[in-house]
């Protein structure tokens, strides 16, 4: 028997343990902050959070905020039509703008361009800090827009009326950001007005007709069946100009359209076989799902468009019939470079004499052989006859489809309130796709002059509400963090089956869609952290030190509270875990023993939390939550609103947690290099947002100077999560260290952190050496053993799903850190670990974590990404065996290892044989893999055929008298 059995590693971990226990109820000041909760239990009140009643609560105010970003909409379109009702057209109108594309810029001779005089820009942090102009809005135009067509500058000029609306509707709301107005001639109005920059080929891509916004509300919902013709006569620069054609067409469809594509020449075939017969949702995945296909067409063999003509028609008519799509317009539009057949009796049998479904024709090529056929088609059916000559003039002609089927509505002038789904406009504001997300609130601007039956599409006036201003009404403290969404290039809304993957039977799902309110109850898995270790080699033993988060995920019943959020689309739901997230913890504390103890310089609170109202009156916008907090308590600013509750709890936490700087002042004092080495800082954070901190070192000895910085979000309260280390420790029993391992990013110099629960507090501090490398996850180090602990049951492995990744094509993997290497008793003063202790009052309420992405890959920035699913392993530890021993055979030796679990912490010891090679065992990996699904035909069919239950819009108009 190896003289360094079982007995003799619990000897090492139960020194180990009780050394660094000791250490850290020490720095931590862990006992005093359990002595100050405890002397205050008998005067605290638990109170239940009663979930339908705060869903309702923020469902109230979410509507109330909503509607003022509606009433200023109303008030832009009421503007833009009066101001084209007093407009008369001027085709010979010279008139100067602010392009924003040129302001600024200067010839040669230092004199301003044309359309581009000074406009002042400042930085503006309610916009992103992005240098703006709020009192005034400019114009953008694509680089295929001429700026100076009659029709543009008569345009512009009705719409400088709306620059003085503008800005009364930001100073009636300032939590409004974008404004804008976007015209049917293609220029786009933005207030706050910007500086726009070309693309890296000088062009500007961007077309406001195309974005969502414009799309829904233009035009009623629709379903379109795209027929192109693939025949031989379409080879060279026709199929180029065809292929765009199709392309632009889908550029104009959005979430409430369903979509096909048929391509024809002696056969009809289906660009995506999976579809045949049927419409699917013109979401982003299909659209671009279809552009790929498209863009592999071929031409050849000869045309005969009637069949692939019956076969949209009888789609269409089967999907009105079946109550499905988009309930409202229906439209074919052909592709075409001529047409010979008599399309007559298809006409007369499937769509006259109700032409309920428009034929849009679209005559590809300078040939006019057969125009007149082509025209007849589109005449004869209720829809628009254009030729598409060159790639050029492809835009232009697409757009006029959407004047044709917004003259409905626009001659009924009505004014539909739409709202998109969240969405990062990375098109628009390169660097405001760092704050996802936001939804457009848009309604359709139209003349009030008769000029012509047609009526007159003016454009679309919309409002962009970020998502942070609702999460400002639901703040995270009133209940628990929601599972983490990760933003990606081109992001749209993630279904919430994504999210909340335990909902199977999608009954969460379909009651949020219908607008119900109700309660659900719901077992869930949230993964959490992935643990790690160090590792020290003294020859014949190796020494492994390694940090288990609890569990590798957690096991929670949640109750979900959700409702509509009346006169949007939206429903709102609110998430408690039982125990814990069903209660909030109240003191009672004096305003004057709560604000001397907020004055203390070691406290701060949580300044994207909303504890005061500052961002409407300007004068307030200076403050930060801390000063803003502390004027309204003393009645310096009366007018002030402020979140009572929340400051009572402030208060309380204040008071309670008061004592901490005079401990860890008199530590720090009384500290000598040689007493204790290695500790760095102690803090704590609360519940209410509050914290406390205290350097043992100078700050230039810290291991990581962006902790507790903006620099590392995750160490601090932000709008969307508490920190990390708080997140850790509330997953934990009360009365444990928690240990973890972290360095600043790019140093290579890794620390243990320690992290304690009290009560509504977190206790954390730093040991620091600034020598050894940081580490991995113990299976990535030696996969013999952790296999071998797999197969005992000291872990088990269980498959997790991320049905929001982005996977780099082709995927090549990144490497993780080196290993930790450390001795035993050295891994104190040489290793930085993050320490945190959980302590509980009874019935104390504390955050639920819920990290999301556990093998997340850096990516270099000229990887490709795609959006992907992938599944990565969480390992599960059964805590229920604290130590086990065993032999693994490695070919030419026997390696011996032995596992301690150490007391009051997360921490397990293992020592093994080092003097045994066991390479021919694989390592263990994190890593996430893409999910390929390898299906048969029918299996791929079904899945990508399969749509899910959806809110429909409330509103069809399809035709109108007055229209042919």
């Amino acid at each position: 028997m190896h003289a360094w059995g079982d007995r003799k590693v619990k000897s090492w971990a139960d020194a180990f343990g009780g050394e660094i226990y000791s250490i850290m109820t020490k720095y931590s000041g862990s006992l005093l902050l359990q002595k100050k909760y405890k002397d205050v239990e008998p005067i605290l009140k638990i109170k239940e959070v009663n979930g339908l009643e705060l869903v309702k609560k923020f469902s109230e105010e979410m509507e109330s905020m909503l509607r003022r970003k509606v009433e200023a909409v109303e008030r832009l379109v009421e503007a833009a039509e009066d101001a084209d009702l007093k407009h008369e057209f001027n085709s010979s109108l010279v008139f100067d703008y602010y392009n924003s594309l040129l302001i600024n810029e200067k010839d040669e001779n230092d004199n301003y361009v044309e359309l581009g005089d000074e406009f002042i820009l400042e930085p503006n942090e309610h916009f992103n800090n992005l240098l703006v102009n709020t009192t005034y809005s400019d114009v953008q135009l694509p680089t295929n827009v001429y700026n100076k067509d009659p029709d543009i500058l008569n345009g512009v000029y009705m719409s400088e009326a709306l620059n003085p609306i503008f800005v009364d509707n930001f100073q009636r709301d300032p939590t409004l950001t974008w404004q804008y107005f976007g015209s049917s001639t293609g220029f786009f109005r933005l207030y706050p007005g910007i500086k726009w920059m070309p693309d890296e080929n000088g062009v500007i891509s961007f077309d406001c007709r195309n974005r969502g916004w414009y799309i829904q509300a233009a035009t009623s919902p629709k379903d379109i069946i795209i027929v192109v013709d693939i025949s031989g006569s379409m080879k060279g620069l026709l199929m180029t100009i065809a292929k765009h054609t199709i392309i632009t067409i889908l550029d104009t469809l959005g979430e409430n359209d369903f979509v096909n594509i048929i391509a024809y020449n002696d056969y009809v075939h289906y660009v995506e076989p999976c579809f045949k017969g049927i419409l699917v949702q013109a979401d982003r995945d299909n659209r671009e799902h279809f552009k790929q296909l498209v863009d592999e067409l071929q031409a050849k063999g000869v045309g005969t468009v009637n069949k692939a003509v019956l076969e949209s028609f009888k789609i269409l008519r089967e999907f009105r019939e079946a109550g499905q799509g988009g309930l409202c317009n229906q439209a074919i539009m052909l592709i075409t470079d001529g047409a010979v057949e008599d399309y007559e009796s298809v006409f007369e049998k499937y769509n006259w004499p109700d032409r309920k479904v428009r034929v849009f024709t679209y005559l590809i090529g300078r040939e006019v052989t057969f125009a007149q056929n082509v025209k007849w088609i589109a005449c004869n059916n209720k829809g628009y006859y254009t030729q598409i000559s060159t790639l050029a003039d492809v835009q232009e002609n697409v757009m006029e489809y959407l004047h044709v089927l917004s003259r409905p509505m626009v001659i009924n002038h009505d004014h539909d309130i739409i709202w998109t789904e969240a969405y990062m406009d990375s098109a628009l504001f390169a660097s405001q796709a760092q704050s996802c997300c936001h939804a457009t609130v848009a309604m359709r601007s139209s003349a009030k002059k008769k000029i012509t039956s047609h009526g007159i599409l003016l454009g679309v006036v919309g409002s962009d509400v970020p998502l942070r201003e609702l999460l400002k009404l639901a703040p995270r403290y009133k209940y628990r963090e929601g599972k983490k969404l990760k933003p990606k290039p081109n992001y749209n809304s993630v279904d919430l089956s994504e999210v909340e993957w335990e909902d199977q039977d999608e009954i969460l799902r379909t009651a949020m869609i219908n607008g119900e309110t109700g309660y659900l109850a719901m077992d869930v898995k949230v993964p959490v952290d992935k643990g790690g270790c160090f590792s020290k080699r003294l020859f014949p033993l190796s020494f492994f030190l390694i940090y288990l988060s609890r569990n590798g995920f957690l096991f929670l019943t949640n109750d979900y509270f959700f409702t509509d959020i009346s006169g949007t689309p939206f429903s709102l739901g609110v998430v408690l875990s039982r125990g814990h997230g069903e209660y909030i913890l109240l003191g009672n504390t004096s305003v004057e023993e709560g604000l001397h103890d907020l004055l203390q310089p070691d406290l701060t609170l949580a300044n994207e939390w909303i504890y005061c109202i500052t961002d409407i009156d300007p004068d307030h916008r200076k403050l930060s939550q801390l000063e803003a907090m502390i004027r309204f308590l003393t009645g310096e600013e009366p007018d002030l609103e402020c979140d009572e509750d929340l400051v009572q709890e402030v208060l309380f936490d204040a008071v309670v947690t008061a004592p901490m700087e005079a401990y860890w002042t008199a530590l720090a004092l009384n500290m000598s290099d040689e007493t204790e080495q290695g500790v760095e800082m102690a803090f704590l954070g609360t519940r209410a947002g509050l914290m406390r901190s205290l350097l043992y070192v100078g700050s230039e000895k810290l291991s990581n100077r962006q902790f507790l910085t903006l620099g590392e979000k995750e160490s601090i309260f932000t709008m969307d999560h508490f920190p990390l280390w708080y997140r850790r420790a509330a997953e934990h029993p009360p009365g444990s260290f928690i240990y973890s391992i972290t360095s600043e990013e790019g140093s290579g110099n890794p620390h243990l952190s320690t992290t304690a629960k009290e009560g509504d507090g977190e206790n954390k501090f730093v040991t620091h050496s600034p020598l050894l490398p940081a580490g991995k996850f113990f299976g990535e180090v030696d996969g013999s053993v952790m296999n071998q602990l797999l197969n005992m049951g000291m872990f088990r492995q269980v498959t997790m799903y991320d049905y929001q990744a982005m996977c780099k094509m082709p995927y090549h993997h990144h490497s993780g850190a080196q290993p930790l290497l450390s001795p035993i008793y050295t891994f104190l003063a040489a290793a930085k670990w993050l320490i945190t202790l959980c302590l509980s009052v009874p019935q104390s309420s504390f955050l639920t974590s819920s990290l999301f992405a556990i093998a997340a890959h850096k990516h270099k920035k000229h990887d490709m990404l795609q959006p992907c699913d992938t599944e990565y392993p969480v390992f599960v530890y059964e805590n229920t065996i604290r130590e086990t021993n065993g032999l693994i055979e490695c070919g030419d030796c026997q390696k011996m290892f032995v596992a301690q679990q150490i007391a009051n912490s997360n921490l397990l010891l293992l020592v093994t044989d080092a003097a045994c090679d066991c390479s021919i065992f694989p390592p263990v990996l994190l890593e996430a893999k893409e999910v390929k699904y390898i299906l048969l035909l029918s299996q791929r069919c079904d899945r990508m055929r399969s749509q899910k239950l959806r809110r429909r819009p409330d509103t069809c108009h399809a035709f109108h008298p007055e229209v042919q």
